[in-house]
Formats: structure tokens, sequence, C-alpha cells
């Protein structure tokens, strides 16, 4: 049989053979805390914030200790909220984690877990991982590594789900950092801004650069839609501020992508709010563009494509749409082509 028992906390659940206890516990909406841990990579086991206690004896790491038929799991006792709440003071010790001016604020997997545990604030003096922050070198992410954990997670990002191996861990012990290409600034590796890694990061060490300066996350608002660019159908998460500007991108979990977006969905918005957009027609006169009316705009290729269509034929005439243009917007030209001007010489950028 594929279907395993275990009971958590008294409650008895089902599980598949092959998964981990958190797993089960996650598709049984049990609560185990994680940091290491994302669904989306190969288990770490690192953070040790998962522990649970099994059959009554052994604390483990409920990430990688697969879950076995019989089982009995506590998922918090005094013993394992006062070793979380041990590992997470660490954790806050040996960074930089200023909550009040931190733009992920909110969104912080540590803050929240610090709140859930009532963390106190670190006092004394601990060793600390004092790195330059890098805000200039990719005009898409920021690096802040006085906030990184070591988790890991953003490593396994960029080699198992985008394949591009930019991170990696450098040294040992308590000197352990980042490296990107074994470059401390991320600009001078071979990044391709992908974003995966700030979608991943659960304390904000990684960040996108677009959103700094322009709101806290608590004061996001999200909106989904499909990304414009490929045929993929890629599901986006569009983040505005209050001033209703567009300041982030996240990938959907829920999409064909499964929370995967490549440079163009993750920042290829930027052209929303762009002021070289255009806000009305321009007709070339004497050989220079000069705004019109939209009813002039609209007569005059209407008039020029119906001489084409009348003295050459329907098949003389082509539309090539564009990706910065909504679905509808698209759908409606090749409408407009096949039904009104009567040609298929339709093409788009996407299928490029």
């Amino acid at each position: 049989m594929d279907t395993i028992q275990l009971t958590f906390d008294g409650k008895e659940v089902t599980g598949k053979k092959g998964q981990t206890i958190l797993e089960v516990a996650r598709d049984n909406g049990i609560d185990i805390p994680y940091l290491c841990y994302h669904p989306r990579i190969s288990k770490t086991g690192a953070c040790r914030i998962c522990l649970v206690r099994v059959n009554d004896t052994a604390l483990k790491p409920s990430c990688t200790e697969p879950a076995a038929n019989g089982m009995k799991i506590d998922t918090e006792d005094e013993e394992i909220r006062e070793l979380r709440r041990s590992i997470l003071g660490m954790l806050l010790a040996e960074g930089d984690h200023n909550c009040l001016y931190c733009e992920w604020n909110g969104e912080c997997e540590l803050q929240r877990l610090c709140h859930r545990y009532d963390v106190p604030e670190p006092t004394g003096e601990f060793p600390k991982r004092e790195r330059e922050v890098d805000t200039v070198s990719s005009n898409g992410l920021r690096r802040n590594e006085n906030r990184c954990i070591l988790c890991g997670r953003c490593v396994k990002a960029c080699s198992e789900i985008q394949m591009n191996s930019v991170w990696e861990f450098t040294g040992r012990g308590s000197a352990t950092t980042l490296t990107s290409d074994m470059f401390d600034r991320i600009g001078d590796s071979s990044c391709v801004k992908c974003g995966t890694c700030v979608q991943l990061c659960p304390t904000g060490a990684l960040s996108f650069q677009t959103v700094l300066g322009r709101g806290q996350s608590w004061e996001l608002q999200k909106e989904s839609s499909i990304c414009i660019y490929c045929g993929v159908g890629c599901k986006i998460d569009f983040y505005t501020n209050k001033e209703g500007v567009l300041v982030k991108a996240m990938g959907n979990e829920q999409g064909p992508n499964e929370g995967h977006l490549c440079v163009k969905g993750r920042f290829g918005f930027d052209f929303v709010q762009s002021d070289k957009r255009l806000t009305k027609p321009l007709i070339k006169k004497n050989g220079k563009f000069e705004e019109a009316e939209w009813d002039e705009a609209l007569g005059l290729v209407a008039s020029k494509l119906s001489e084409i269509k009348s003295a050459t034929g329907p098949d003389s005439i082509m539309a090539f749409s564009s990706a910065k243009c909504t679905n509808e917007e698209n759908y409606l030209m090749q409408k407009f082509m096949r039904a009104v001007i009567g040609t298929n010489n339709v093409d788009h950028c996407a299928r490029l």
C-alpha cells in the first residue's frame, strides 16, 4: 500500500510512502515552522527550526526525517519551543535584522517566527558576519548579506530551478558567506536576474531594486495576471504601492510556471509607468511625426488599409502584434485581421 497512518499531536492523519514528516504535516494542514525548507527545492535540514519529537523520544528535523507507518509525532512541547526560541535568538544575534526599517517587514519569515516564539532582542556581544551591502552593481537585485541566515534556499533555487549555479557558500564556520560566481558583487557574476533567489529568500537578504523606497511589503496591493511575453502563459502576482506604482512581480505557484519567472516576467513591466509612453496618436506630416486626435488617426489608418485591400487584395496586408499590449488587445488584433481585412497574415513577438 502507498498510504501510511501517523499521529500528530493526538490526531491521526494519512500520508504517502516516501514523504517526510513535514510533507505529511503540510498536506494535512498541520503547522510546523521551518526556514531552510521550501517545497520547490531539495531538502537541506540545516536550520533545525522544524524539530519534532518522534515516538515520545528522539528529536528529529521533520523536513528530512522519512515518515513511517504508525509514527507518533509531537510538533511542539516546552523543550521544542525553547530550542526554537534559542535558535531564532542566535540567528537574530549574528545578523542585522532591523525590522522597523526593513523593506521585507511583514514578509520576513524570520520576523514572523520571532514574534511567534516571543524571541527577545539579543543583548551582549556576538560575532557578526559584517558584509558590504550591494545596492548598485545589479539593476535588478539587491544584496544585504547581513540579514542572511545561511539557509541555502538561494543556492538551491539558482542551481535546481534556474540551473545557473551562480550562488554558493564560501568559507567555514562563522566565516561562511555567500558568493556569486566567487564575486562579492552580483553585477560581476553571471546572474541572469530571474529573481528566483529573492522569491525564496526568507529574510530579505536578497531583495528587488524596484521596491526600494517605494513601500514596505505590508503596504503593497496584489493582483494576479498572466505574463505578456512568451507563449508559456506564466502566472504572475503584481504588486503596486499606495501611489499605484507597479513595483514588484512574483511568480504564482498555481500557474504552469510553478512560481518561476524569467527576467522578462520578473522585471519587464517598467514600460507600464514609463514617461516615454505615447498618450496620443502620431501622424507623419512633412517628414515629421505630429500629435493627432484619435478620430483623425483611426480614419487615416482605415482609409489606407481599404485602399491597399482594394488595390492588391487582403493578403498584401499583415499585422505584427506586441507583447506590451494586453491579451485582449492582441486577441482583437488577430480578429480584426481575419474577420475584417480577410487575411491570416498575423504574427506576434511571443512566437519567437
